[in-house]
């Protein structure tokens, strides 16, 4: 096994622990939550500033400023200039990149797809669910009402969309974004991760 995985998500589709059982499948590590207590060591940020904007998109015209003049240029006085959430959306990328170089993991959204976009043995997933099995899972795991996880499905996912869209240059949930896109509320888990599995065999198959 020498593959990367990532794995785009939508709320409530089961794409968290659909990572978790594709990493214990291999052996290999799982970054989810996990990838901002890294990147908190490696960038100095404290983990709760990676948390407060984990995911989230900016809408700073002090961004676009940054953006405009140095397009993803990575000198000091631009980095200085950048607003918090670039900040920590380029200390998550640059630790994303040092992972994959290590050893083959999961990696659970953060854009990660994008951010290993030149390396040849990364897979790109994307999870999704039909609406009532993704509330239905919601409600279980938050033990919330139907419009209360129904509401959360709808944030969680806009501001999902919004992040990825925002720094990527790819969009969110599209077909042509990733190399697999599955509907878990078929599968099932179990089904969503044995498939998985058989897409990984063939992929490294070809690659040799």
């Amino acid at each position: 096994m020498n593959t990367i995985i990532t794995i785009g998500r939508q709320f409530g589709s089961g794409g968290h622990e659909i990572g978790e059982k594709l990493a214990q499948h291999y052996g290999i590590k799982y970054f989810d939550k996990e990838l901002l207590s890294r990147a908190a060591q490696e960038s100095g940020f404290c983990e709760e500033m990676l948390k407060n904007h984990d995911e989230r998109p900016t809408n700073s015209f002090l961004y676009n400023l940054v953006m405009d003049t140095y397009t993803f240029g990575y000198n000091s006085s631009s980095f200085v200039d950048m607003p918090i959430s670039h900040k920590v959306f380029m200390a998550q990328f640059d630790t994303i990149k040092k992972i994959a170089e290590e050893e083959p993991c999961v990696i659970v959204g953060r854009c990660a797809d994008y951010a290993l976009q030149e390396f040849k043995n990364c897979l790109n997933i994307f999870i999704y669910s039909d609406e009532k099995s993704k509330i239905r899972r919601i409600m279980e795991k938050y033990d919330i009402s139907d419009d209360k996880a129904k509401d959360m499905m709808i944030k969680k996912d806009k501001q999902r969309q919004s992040y990825y869209n925002y720094y990527s240059t790819k969009k969110w949930g599209r077909a042509d974004s990733y190399d697999l896109c599955i509907n878990s509320g078929i599968l099932g888990i179990e089904g969503t991760v044995k498939l998985i599995t058989q897409y990984i065999e063939e992929f490294e198959a070809r690659r040799k």
